[in-house]
């Protein structure tokens, strides 16, 4: 299956995504914060990326911002609670390919298949 980098600054978030994603039979690496995540992602070999964009230190739009100006050519999507069409549209303006809201579905599974996929 993928390897995905989850960069949620919620635990418990990450944890019940994680779970979920591993129990698919991912591999799934954390990140707390956009910094570290952004660091991460710049150093190692991730199918997808899922990254929250409101989180402390760095949030999502600049560290998705910043992979990009650096090169980073990986799928991101972004998994936030901002519904709003402008919010996901600033996410996919920051460089995300696309865009999963909070608090995730039953479809979770299916539509991180989706990204892997390519849909």
């Amino acid at each position: 299956m993928a390897t995905i980098l989850l960069v949620e600054d919620d635990a418990m978030i990450s944890r019940m995504l994680g779970l979920r994603l591993r129990m698919q039979g991912h591999e799934i690496e954390t990140a707390a914060n956009g910094r570290v995540g952004m660091e991460k992602a710049l150093t190692g070999a991730y199918d997808l990326v899922l990254m929250d964009m409101h989180m402390p230190e760095m949030d999502g739009h600049e560290a998705v911002r910043q992979l990009r100006e650096q090169g980073y050519s990986g799928k991101i999507a972004a998994v936030t609670a901002s519904a709003m069409s402008q919010d996901s549209q600033k996410a996919i303006a920051a460089g995300c390919d696309h865009y999963i809201s909070k608090p995730v579905g039953e479809d979770f599974e299916q539509l991180v298949a989706g990204i892997l996929a390519g849909d």
